[in-house]
Order: C-alpha cells, then sequence, then structure tokens
C-alpha cells in the first residue's frame, strides 16, 4: 500500500503538508498543519426559461438561480483534528466532555493518531475558540474538499475506482489494518491542495446552519462507515449541534488576517 502511495503522490506531482511550499504553516495553539486555500469567485448562474410576451409570442428569458459569490482565501487544517490534539485542548481547558464517550472513542480511534470522533458541534466549535481557529462554512469547506477541481464528483475526479487511494471507507481494501474503525489520519492520498482525508474516515461538522432549519447543523465528507458513493463531494448530512457519534469528527480553518 506505501508503494502504491508514493507512486500516486509522485504522479499527481503532490508532497501533501509536510511538503516544502509557502502556502503550509503549523499553528503554534494545536501543532495542526495548516494549508492556504486560494481564493475563489464563482459567478452566477442563469437558466434559460421560455416566456410569453404580452400578445403570446414565445420569447427565452434568462433567469438567475444564484447570485454570486467570492471566497476568501483562507488556511485548512490539512487533517482531521486527532485525538492527541483534542486531549491537549481538554488538558488545557476546563471544557466539560462527555467522559461516557472514551471507552467507544478507542475502540473506534484507538491511537492519538486516529481522529477524535464522538464530538458535537458544540464540541468542536469549543476547541476552535481555544485554538483561535473556527469551522469552515459549507461553501469553505465544499471549496476546499475539490481542492482546485472543477465540476468532479470526487475529491480526485469521476473515477470510483481510484477511492481505495483517496479515502478509508466500508469496502475501502485496507480491512487488514482499519476494519470497522477510523484510520489514522493522512494515511491516503492528499487531494490538489494537500488536504487529507477530506472524503471518508469521519464526516466533518461545518459552522453552517442546515438550509433553512436553524436547528441543525450540516456535516459533510462521508465516513468509515459509507459505501463509495457517500463519498461524493455534494454529500450532505445534519445532526442536531448536541448529538455526538463514531463517525462525527471536524477540523479548522483560520483567516488570513490572524497573521
Amino acid at each position: 500500500m506505501i508503494k502504491r502511495l508514493i507512486i500516486v503522490l509522485m504522479a499527481l506531482g503532490i508532497t501533501g503538508c509536510d511538503g516544502s511550499s509557502d502556502s503550509k504553516i503549523v499553528w503554534k495553539k494545536d501543532g495542526a498543519e495548516m494549508v492556504r486555500i486560494p481564493e475563489l469567485f464563482i459567478p452566477a448562474k442563469f437558466k434559460k426559461e421560455r416566456v410569453y410576451d404580452r400578445i403570446g409570442n414565445p420569447v427565452t428569458k434568462s433567469v438567475k438561480v444564484s447570485e454570486p459569490v467570492k471566497i476568501d482565501a483562507f488556511y485548512m487544517d490539512c487533517t482531521e483534528v486527532t485525538v492527541g490534539q483534542f486531549k491537549k485542548f481538554l488538558r488545557a481547558t476546563a471544557h466539560r466532555y462527555n467522559t461516557g464517550y472514551w471507552e467507544q472513542i478507542y475502540r473506534y480511534s484507538p491511537t492519538d493518531e486516529h481522529p477524535m470522533i464522538y464530538v458535537s458541534w458544540h464540541d468542536a466549535v469549543s476547541y476552535c475558540n481555544w485554538a483561535g481557529k473556527r469551522l469552515p462554512t459549507e461553501v469553505e469547506w465544499d471549496r476546499a474538499a475539490r481542492g482546485g477541481l472543477v465540476d468532479k464528483e470526487y475529491p480526485w475526479g469521476d473515477d470510483v475506482k481510484m477511492s481505495r487511494d483517496y479515502a478509508n471507507y466500508d469496502g475501502t481494501g485496507n480491512k487488514d489494518r482499519w476494519d470497522d474503525q477510523t484510520a489514522p489520519v493522512g494515511r491516503f492520498v492528499p487531494n490538489g491542495y494537500g488536504l487529507y482525508d477530506m472524503t471518508g474516515n469521519v464526516w466533518e461538522w461545518c459552522a453552517d446552519s442546515y438550509d433553512d432549519d436553524q436547528d441543525n447543523r450540516v456535516l459533510r465528507g462521508g465516513s468509515w462507515d459509507n459505501l463509495s458513493f457517500g463519498l461524493r463531494i455534494t454529500d450532505r448530512s445534519f445532526h442536531l449541534p448536541n448529538d455526538a457519534d463514531n463517525y462525527f469528527g471536524f477540523r479548522c480553518v483560520a483567516e488570513l488576517s490572524e497573521f
């Protein structure tokens, strides 16, 4: 597997967050490696509709279906927040965490290098506040997950067969090592921005409410418990902000103004 991983990395020209690049930093508070996600302008989208003028003649009209969006550049954690990083946060703060979760955490994320799970949206926000960062918006998460690709199903393109190189999911072909649990972060091929595990491993909390539902919060990315069709970038989920489970995790982002 390691040999195949190296070959794929070299073929794509990707070194990941441990490579030398001006776009990569180490965040002092929690030791997370972060990568700069460039700004993006998404123009308004229009569609053609057939309407009629006042005397009944057919006319084709252009109707706006979405507003233009400008996404400022930001930094994002290269990996999901790990068990070890979350322990550091708990040691440094008085955050009240449900200690009853730890037995199950060690069942599904058995080392400090695995992603932290059983985190609620509130837990994730508290960690981000402590670290001086924040949760990504859903638009930011989607932008980062694509790794610079446009209109592709997955962070690596459209070929689902490549998923075993990029993601830990149900059917990944790595059950000899990570059967029915998370994988240590950063063990698969990163996307074009150098971000690992943007699909699979754990669903990741976003800052947003789910559409018009102000009670639920958005999760993106799929998890170790999803089949390959659940790894599509556009897949979304939602839960109440107090919910926590063995496939919930998160990563942080930081504003460029923090530097």
